[in-house]
């Protein structure tokens, strides 16, 4: 199963929940992250190091913008928001049945990720917290949707 996490800029939400996701160790999940808007081959924030550094999560990233060939990889890919699904539905019209926000597919109350970028180490160490319980949500259910098929 191949995960793609989508956020703006490729830099906090999304590497932040492809390294949980990966540290997680689920071995049939291979996973991804990419930008909306990102500027290719820059580092994930200075707190996304950190707090992933404080959770004894290693995880070297790059910035990537989306492209067509990691829309075609991936069997899901998960927004962090309602309007990065909207701009990925709109410009990549033929995975709209694999395209969900976290929280949709998670379940959880409300449709966004909130985005600490400018905020401070407190503000992404609660994003942190918030991508990993929906990320425990978001294996139970793809664990659920591979037992179904």
């Amino acid at each position: 199963m191949k995960i793609l996490f989508v956020c703006t800029g490729n830099t906090c939400r999304s590497p932040m929940a492809e390294a949980i996701l990966r540290h997680k160790g689920k071995d049939s999940l291979e996973v991804r992250s990419a930008g909306l808007f990102a500027m290719e081959g820059g580092q994930a924030s200075q707190f996304t190091q950190e707090v992933l550094n404080e959770n004894g999560i290693k995880h070297d990233h790059r910035s990537h913008s989306v492209t067509q060939a990691d829309v075609h990889w991936a069997d899901y890919i998960f927004a962090m928001t309602s309007a990065h699904k909207a701009m990925l539905m709109e410009q990549f019209p033929f995975a709209m049945d694999r395209i969900f926000t976290v929280k949709e597919f998670a379940n959880a109350r409300g449709l966004d990720v909130s985005d600490p970028f400018g905020g401070s180490v407190e503000v992404y160490k609660h994003t942190y917290n918030e991508l990993n319980q929906l990320i425990d949500a978001l294996i139970e259910n793809i664990e659920k949707q591979i037992q179904g098929s």
